[in-house]
């Protein structure tokens, strides 16, 4: 590819930045990274009254928490309304485009009459061809874009590949309002002809859009811009995507306790694969993506294999890197600023910590037993299993394990074992109310793991608690 690929994202800043948004995003980002070419963002907020500040700052933090940081600044389309409005006097000066003075209900009556027709609703071109001279007095005109009427328009598309429609289903599209204010069909080609914009990535719900777009680029004179229209993504039923198959903003996965580059991972494969791969770096994922991999079919969105690959990440991850993530849910789930969380002893505690994790909220959740105060709060089933029996037990453990002195791993496997042989129980039946008095709740890293993340005080501090006395 001789030329530098340039492709954008660009959201529209009324609400958050949704999954499917996302996965365009990144599939702009990998197309442009894989090519040494440029990412840049626009935004698209010449809809004022919908348009929200909020909106926008969600859309850049979501982007950059996912990794996909665009090239430059930012580009804000209602700064341009100057220029799209003087591109639209080009093409009316050229011929491309006329003053149309159709009054709403002359419009509305068009709608009706093909309604009854049952022919295509578009606007009927009554003001085409005729002089402006005509032109009654009381209506402001809007600008009209003068669209081919006869044979058809292909469009070789690098997902959907060659798609063609018949030009009578293109009708003449409102290039400028009758106040004066470009439309979105002529705001998107222009800035992506100054933007210098090479390949357009995007949903397949724009595919109708890039043949009246094709011809606006060519009316300029301008280059046309590979096109690449990917597929929805749809729930796991096959329907269209809802708040219930998941489709909710970045921040939302993010504060469900998804490692962002699990969700690229997973994003990567929503409609496109490398072979068998399922986990790959996003390195790999820059070497081998190409739109030509991108399936035409709606990809489909699941919980459960995205919750897969981001347990995966968890168990591979970096133990440091892991607790600086979860500090900041253990701070939401407790009373503790996260300057008084025990970095230190959450990296101990994190190999045996991150095994069962599939979200670095159930990490949290996990390691809260860590900075609990004593006498700890019992969950349900640790109190069911501290019964009386377990409870003397436990005082008995207690002198068992007071005169160890090395507080080692191999030890205190020393200690324990000898304990339920003289106790003639399997260590099983030793070591869960041990675990349940440790850690408030029954499941846990390995017993050893506990009792040295803990330390001696600690440890013997909450068995004493919930021992019999």
């Amino acid at each position: 590819m001789s030329q530098t690929v340039v492709t954008r994202f660009a959201p529209s800043p009324t609400g958050f930045l949704h999954i499917g948004g996302a996965r365009t995003a990144l599939f702009c980002w990998l197309f442009a990274r894989h090519h040494g070419g440029q990412f840049l963002l626009r935004v698209e907020d010449t809809d004022r009254e919908r348009s929200t500040d909020a909106a926008m700052e969600a859309i850049v933090e979501g982007l950059d928490w996912l990794g996909l940081q665009p090239e430059g600044d930012i580009v804000y389309q209602s700064k341009n309304i100057d220029r799209h409005v003087e591109v639209a006097n080009e093409l009316l000066a050229s011929g491309n485009a006329y003053y149309c003075y159709c009054s709403k209900e002359e419009l509305a009556t068009m709608r009706e009459t093909a309604r009854a027709n049952g022919t295509r609703m578009g606007y009927d071109g009554t003001w085409r061809d005729r002089d402006p001279s005509e032109a009654p007095e009381s209506v402001e005109p809007v600008i009209r874009f003068k669209a081919p009427q006869e044979g058809d328009t292909t469009i070789n598309d690098l997902v959907q590949g060659s798609v063609t429609m018949p030009n009578d289903q293109l009708d003449d599209m409102i290039l400028l309002r009758a106040d004066g204010t470009p439309t979105y069909m002529l705001s998107v080609v222009v800035d992506d002809h100054d933007m210098g914009i090479t390949h357009i990535v995007r949903g397949d719900d724009h595919l109708n859009n890039a043949f009246r777009q094709f011809y606006l680029f060519k009316a300029m004179g301008w280059d046309v811009p590979e096109m690449a229209h990917i597929p929805m993504i749809h729930g796991p039923d096959g329907a269209k995507l809802s708040k219930r198959h998941g489709a909710l903003g970045v921040e939302a996965y993010r504060d469900m306790g998804y490692l962002p580059e699990a969700l690229r991972n997973y994003l990567v494969k929503l409609g496109w694969g490398h072979g068998d791969d399922e986990i790959f770096s996003t390195e790999q994922a820059i070497e081998w993506f190409e739109l030509d991999g991108v399936v035409k079919s709606a990809a489909r969105f699941d919980f459960v294999k995205l919750e897969h690959i981001n347990g995966k990440y968890i168990r591979e991850a970096d133990d440091q890197y892991l607790v600086d993530q979860i500090i900041p849910f253990i701070a939401e789930f407790t009373v503790l600023d996260p300057s008084e969380i025990p970095a230190s002893m959450l990296v101990s505690a994190m190999p045996g910590l991150k095994e069962r994790a599939k979200t670095l909220v159930e990490l949290a959740k996990s390691a809260l037993f860590l900075v609990a105060k004593r006498p700890l709060d019992l969950d349900e089933k640790a109190q069911k299993l501290l019964h009386n029996d377990a409870r003397e037990m436990l005082a008995r453990m207690l002198a068992a394990l007071e005169p160890v002195s090395e507080w080692s791993a191999e030890s205190l496997d020393s200690a324990l074992r000898a304990f339920s042989e003289a106790e003639q129980l399997k260590f099983g039946k030793v070591a869960q109310p041990l675990r349940a008095a440790l850690c408030g709740q029954t499941t846990s890293p390995g017993i050893f793991d506990v009792l040295q993340v803990l330390g001696r005080e600690e440890s013997l501090a909450r068995i004493a608690d919930q021992a019999a006395t």
